[in-house]
């Protein structure tokens, strides 16, 4: 194994924490912003502040433990799991990035592969975690 691996992977796993941890705290601060984008990309209308704050408070949770390497299975797999659910969601938007004004988009497919990148290495994610 290279002597960086574990550093490398270390990175790839705060730089992910940061990202979901900005998502999670937006259901909190924006729980209307969770609302609409649940209506848009989920088909799912009216959702109340409440389920917006515990789905946060989930992601929270898991954005802990991710962040400490802890559960790795686990932990990795439910935000890849659920970063390609929402990925595959705004599958228009990704295939026409230049229609609608928001090409930004495209963001989410790097952030895709380095969870699938990190899941396949977890057990060489060994640098600064608990797990």
């Amino acid at each position: 194994m290279p002597a960086n691996l574990p550093r490398a992977l270390f990175a790839l796993r705060a730089s992910i924490a940061i990202f979901f941890a900005v998502w999670a705290v937006e259901k909190f601060v924006k729980p209307e912003t969770t609302a609409a984008i649940w209506s848009k990309f989920y088909l799912v209308d009216g959702l109340p502040h409440e389920m917006s704050y515990l789905i946060g408070a989930i992601q929270l949770l898991v954005v802990i433990l991710f962040a400490l390497g802890l559960f790795k299975t686990w932990t990795y797999g439910f935000f890849l799991t659920i970063h390609a659910l929402g990925t595959l969601s705004t599958w228009q938007v990704l295939i026409t990035p230049y229609e609608g004004g928001n090409h930004l988009f495209v963001a989410v497919i790097p952030v895709l592969g380095a969870l699938v990148a990190l899941f396949l290495m977890r057990r060489e994610d060994t640098w600064l975690s608990l797990g």
